[in-house]
């Protein structure tokens, strides 16, 4: 069982759930808030939609363990928003609803048009909604009403969006239960509670403190170095830019904005964002702190990566997983900057992380030291 805790419509929630329940499941039947209807059970319909953390998401297909320190907004929780009222009366006047069953997903994704978006053109909503299937309306009626309301909105963060919902609705509370607390070990990655994931990382390189210094506070190096890491903009103070990742068949290019902070005299930096997945809609947050050492002649970079990854891509986040992901991708790193500063050309650098292609270089690695 997982301890987990989370916020649904305003309200903290504390439960003990099995690490194969869903997010919709544990809505529906710890929660009593049926307004989120399972329909494919598989992401596609979008009848189970909710808000996770400002952002609509299907929670069919989102394990509730995985959405610990989660802020949720099911359809329950919208009923004196607004923006959603203007939505329920045009959905009415419109004719956009018949048997209803996928209009609870459908007025979430709306709204989240509207408020995001502003005033839009029929084929930009129609092209947003292209995930939520109804099977009576033939969407005109609803592409109608969305418009409707659009047409005098001016566009908003999600953030924005999120924070104008109304006064929280109460829900009933889920039994408590203690939840474990394991602290960080070098190389493993741990349960570091609210949803989080933590892992320390001890980096050699081989080149002297002075230079890896210089070269960990320019972003655009460490990036240059990263495999699938690009920089967009570095102000200094702020860096954007995204980073695509292979699953296999499955790609992802995270696109955000983190936080830079160093410390000269303690000889430590802070890199604190989010980003974003257009095609899977996943979200991933994380937080990165490094620590330069002097080890001889040559350097040590103590590496603590905390992240949460929530949508579709939640299940390539399990700690094994991601523990020989980050441990082959340090090593890679290490040796691209040593390279780098020692004036040595490094190796191609690919367009996209290829994290099945890492976790097999680890795998064969691992076995030639056992035929040893």
């Amino acid at each position: 069982m997982n301890a987990i805790t989370l916020t649904v419509n305003g309200t903290p929630i504390s439960a003990s759930v099995e690490p194969r329940t869903h997010l919709a499941d544990f809505l529906r039947e710890h929660l009593s808030l049926t307004g989120t209807h399972l329909g494919c059970e598989q992401g596609v319909c979008g009848a189970c939609t909710v808000m996770i953390d400002g952002t609509p998401q299907r929670s069919c297909i989102a394990f509730a363990a995985v959405c610990d320190g989660a802020d949720i907004r099911t359809i329950e929780g919208f009923d004196d928003d607004p923006v959603m009222g203007e939505l329920r009366e045009a959905f009415s006047s419109h004719h956009a609803l018949q048997c209803g069953f996928c209009t609870p997903g459908m007025l979430i994704s709306s709204r989240d048009i509207v408020t995001r978006l502003g005033a839009v053109d029929e084929r930009t909503i129609r092209e947003e909604l292209n995930g939520n299937l109804c099977r009576c309306t033939g969407y005109v009626g609803i592409v109608n009403a969305v418009h409707a309301v659009a047409k005098d909105k001016t566009p908003a963060t999600r953030q924005e969006a999120s924070a104008t919902i109304a006064a929280p609705m109460a829900v009933p509370a889920a039994p408590v239960a203690e939840k474990p607390r394991a602290a960080p070990a070098a190389s493993a990655a741990v349960s570091s509670g609210q949803g989080w994931s933590e892992m320390s990382q001890s980096v050699p390189i081989t080149a002297p403190p002075e230079a890896v210094w210089t070269a960990l506070k320019d972003v655009r190096v460490l990036a240059e170095c990263l495999p699938g890491a690009e920089i967009e903009a570095f102000d200094g103070r702020t860096a954007r830019g995204r980073m695509s990742v292979k699953f296999g068949p499955i790609k992802a290019s995270f696109g955000g904005e983190a936080e830079v902070s160093f410390d000269e005299a303690a000889r430590t930096g802070l890199i604190s964002g989010s980003g974003r997945d257009g095609g899977s809609g996943s979200q991933v947050k994380g937080e990165l702190g490094f620590a330069l050492k002097e080890d001889g002649s040559a350097s040590r970079v103590d590496v603590t990566l905390r992240y949460r990854v929530a949508g579709p891509l939640a299940q390539f986040s399990r700690g094994a997983l991601v523990q020989n992901l980050v441990g082959h991708l340090a090593s890679l790193f290490a040796d691209n900057l040593a390279a780098r500063l020692g004036g040595t050309p490094a190796a191609t650098r690919p367009k996209e992380l290829n994290a099945f292609r890492l976790l097999l270089a680890t795998l064969m690695s691992w076995l030639k030291g056992q035929r040893g």
